[in-house]
């Protein structure tokens, strides 16, 4: 890390050829989302999204992933600098990475809260180190997580466990989470399983990836009938990659699990 910059982003090369990225958080001592971070992060996203990569890690160094946000930036707002600030939020940082076309992981490796939290249940599949633990501790300034974590959290397990995750403030383990459906996998080492499911992930067919969160972001959205209703469009516009051409080419003629993918 540079004194000037709070976070790393890294473009790299896959040993199969695809172009990754990883975003790294290291602002010592405790990883604390105060301005400089959060707009850090903003920036990276911006790039990120002005060039794509085929997959992204979304990570960070140190003891902690995050001990939560730097109280100070909520000292002294009024209702409407309040409501900004969440609004800036979600339109540069949540939506944006959520917006990626390619696949987004995020690695626990330790203490996860509020902000960090919040960014992870934004990103496609998160992994988890079995001492990480998690928490939505907003309650202990009088405030609600507002950067969309009650919401997503409740997607993924449900209206019932979010209340209880945000109202009580407590923490959770990463086999709870597990078992609660918010956490994909749990690995003794997750950031070498992390960076193998990146490596995975971006080697992959990077259009088809981009469909399936378009399909499911138009269940969130809208439900089952919403998600059919785009389906056959946005699956149909698969068959105008070279990805899909050449994998159905090779399945005819080799079998399965032999094509490789350019992600075009």
């Amino acid at each position: 890390m540079t004194d000037s910059k709070p976070t790393r982003l890294e473009r790299i090369i896959t040993a199969g050829g695809a172009q990754a990225a990883v975003l790294t958080v290291d602002h010592p001592p405790l990883n604390l989302f105060d301005k400089a971070l959060l707009e850090a992060i903003a920036t990276d996203l911006e790039e990120l999204s002005a060039n794509p990569p085929r997959a992204l890690l979304f990570r960070a160094d140190g003891k902690l992933v995050s001990g939560g946000v730097d109280v100070h930036v909520f000292d002294g707002l009024s209702v409407e600098e309040g409501a900004q600030l969440w609004q800036t939020l979600f339109a540069r940082i949540i939506h944006p990475l959520e917006a990626l076309p390619c696949p987004v992981v995020f690695a626990a490796h330790g203490l996860t809260l509020t902000a960090a939290f919040e960014i992870a249940l934004a990103c496609d599949i998160i992994l988890a180190a079995p001492k990480a633990k998690f928490g939505l501790v907003e309650t202990v300034v009088g405030l609600t997580p507002s950067m969309g974590g009650p919401q997503r959290l409740a997607e993924r397990a449900g209206s019932g466990r979010a209340r209880e995750f945000v109202m009580t403030g407590d923490l959770y383990d990463a086999a709870t989470m597990a078992d609660w459906g918010v956490v994909n996998a749990v690995h003794d080492d997750v950031d070498a399983a992390a960076r193998a499911l990146l490596a995975r992930l971006a080697e992959g067919p990077t259009k088809a990836h981009a469909a399936t969160k378009e399909i499911v972001g138009a269940w969130r959205s809208g439900g089952v009938a919403h998600a059919d209703s785009v389906t056959p469009q946005v699956s149909g516009n698969l068959f105008a990659t070279s990805d899909l051409r050449n994998a159905v080419k090779s399945f005819l003629e080799v079998g399965p699990g032999k094509a490789t993918y350019t992600g075009q």
